[in-house]
């Protein structure tokens, strides 16, 4: 079984990629939906992000997620104290979603992390995927969503590894900026590069393959 890792920064179109793949029979992990599931209620994560984060829990029983982001914003030290929570329940989830593809003989499957690189996740993957797009094109989208502002913008990039760099590092990339035509042309091709090739772990043939 290939495990690919597919990561994007914020804006690059990373679930339109992940959806592409998904259309095309490849399984996908969801780290954020993942997220969500530990954050909701009955939790895996509630009970401690309330008592690391007092007032953050919702009327539902689960956590608030505008008040955990307000709680936590532009503080590095309360950041990484909420990875600290949520980052193992999550990475538990995705080997329970490895076991059950590898179980099933599943040649191929995607892990969707908005953060594999930041958090050193690649080392867990055969390959890497990262989408991209013109830093103009990025800011436009992100900047269209409810509630965004250029400072939030902007701190959020901070906390991620610049695009330019995950491009280096990765062995594939998926351009967004040109249409969604032209994106799922491009996952066309790395399915199919994954899909005539033996079980690997960073081949040389596979980075040939980059940028292409």
């Amino acid at each position: 079984m290939i495990v690919l890792g597919l990561t994007g920064s914020i804006g690059m179109g990373k679930s339109t990629a992940s959806a592409m793949f998904r259309s095309l029979g490849v399984p996908v992990f969801d780290s954020d939906a993942a997220v969500h599931k530990v954050l909701a209620v009955g939790g895996a994560a509630v009970a401690r992000i309330e008592e690391t984060f007092p007032g953050t829990k919702g009327p539902d029983g689960g956590v608030d997620r505008q008040k955990l982001g307000a709680a936590v914003f532009g503080d590095a030290t309360k950041l990484r104290k909420l990875e600290s929570i949520v980052h193992p329940l999550v990475r538990q989830l995705q080997l329970k979603f490895r076991k059950r593809a590898k179980a099933a003989r599943t040649p191929l499957i995607v892990i969707d992390v908005p953060l594999l690189f930041e958090t050193g996740g690649e080392r867990h993957c055969d390959a890497t995927c990262v989408v991209s797009a013109p830093g103009f094109v990025q800011a436009q989208r992100v900047l269209a969503r409810p509630g965004m502002t250029p400072d939030k913008f902007h701190d959020i990039l901070q906390q991620q590894v610049p695009d330019a760099e995950k491009r280096r590092r990765a062995d594939f990339v998926v351009p967004t900026g040109a249409g969604k035509k032209f994106a799922l042309r491009r996952v066309q091709e790395i399915v199919r590069t994954l899909s005539e090739n033996p079980p690997f772990r960073r081949q040389a043939t596979i980075r040939k393959q980059r940028h292409a």
